[in-house]
């Protein structure tokens, strides 16, 4: 079956759309090394069909839409190990093609969305989980600015600006996207009930006004961050929400290590959905089997 006949916006407008799950967990699951500061990026160098293999193993789960590895793609930390910038480009374009190739043999439409993780994350120090880098709007936008001009070549269907722990970094993701008649959905991480760099989330959100974004919401945070925050963008946007939450683990960047929640907290789905959330899915440490029990549970 081919990719979805119709843009993501429109579907969104009819119904909810299930994203995937967790691409690092997959990956691990499938017995990938991602040690190093690359992490799902060394895999997709080194290894693409274990990166075809999983984004097969969600289409297969029920998932409407895949995210590409291209999350921790940088231009400065692939050079860093050796990559060249003609090699780099073309590991991000790799990451669309293996998703479309994945979509393509589906047996229902999916979409791909391409990853464009935040600038935190290609320091592989727990950055994302922070923000306030320590950079402007300017720099911030000379970043991304590369790493999303190679995805849009690729032809993604939508970017997903992910994981962004910063108002400050959303208005440089946007823009660099001003213009360019892309189309993106913003997703923070949060905790709390404000953005992971400690800003309020309606001022946040507020930022996704700009006509390039067709959906705003939270991603990699505990699920029971989620609710209030779909609460707080839905008071300053009627666009479409979004929520891939992680399982309420903890990331240890000292050890590289995930710390799970004595008591994970529920997935009220219902509640997200009568929210405003029109894209649910997981993220870091929510695999297949669970994509799956969304699906059915539609």
């Amino acid at each position: 079956m081919p990719r979805a006949s119709g843009p993501l916006a429109e579907a969104l407008a009819r119904r909810t759309v299930l994203l995937d799950g967790g691409l690092s967990n997959q990956l691990a699951d499938q017995g990938c090394d991602l040690s190093g500061g690359l992490w799902s990026g060394r895999v997709l160098a080194e290894r693409p069909d274990q990166v075809a293999a999983a984004h097969t193993a969600y289409a297969r789960a029920g998932a409407e839409v895949l995210i590409t590895a291209s999350y921790q793609v940088g231009y400065e930390a692939f050079a860093a190990r050796g990559h060249g910038r003609a090699a780099t480009t073309a590991l991000l374009r790799r990451s669309v093609e293996l998703a479309a190739r994945a979509a393509e043999v589906a047996d229902h439409e999916v979409w791909v969305a391409a990853s464009v993780g935040p600038y935190g994350a290609v320091l592989a120090d727990g950055s994302e989980y922070r923000g306030r880098y320590g950079l402007g709007v300017r720099e911030l936008a000379d970043f991304h600015r590369p790493r999303i001009e190679a995805l849009l070549a690729a032809d993604p269907d939508v970017l997903a600006l992910e994981t962004v722990p910063d108002a400050a970094e959303a208005e440089a993701l946007l823009g660099v996207l001003a213009g360019t008649g892309a189309r993106a959905w913003l997703s923070y991480t949060v905790a709390g009930g404000r953005t992971r760099a400690g800003q309020n989330l309606p001022e946040a959100f507020a930022v996704a006004a700009a006509p390039e974004i067709i959906a705003v919401g939270v991603n990699c945070c505990d699920p029971a961050d989620v609710l209030p925050a779909l609460e707080a963008a839905a008071s300053v946007t009627d666009k479409p929400l979004l929520a891939y939450p992680n399982d309420g683990s903890v990331w240890e960047a000292a050890t590289g290590t995930w710390h799970a929640p004595v008591d994970p907290a529920p997935w009220p789905t219902g509640a997200w959905t009568a929210a405003g959330a029109r894209l649910i899915g997981g993220c870091c440490r929510i695999g297949p089997a669970r994509i799956a029990e969304l699906a059915t549970g539609r």
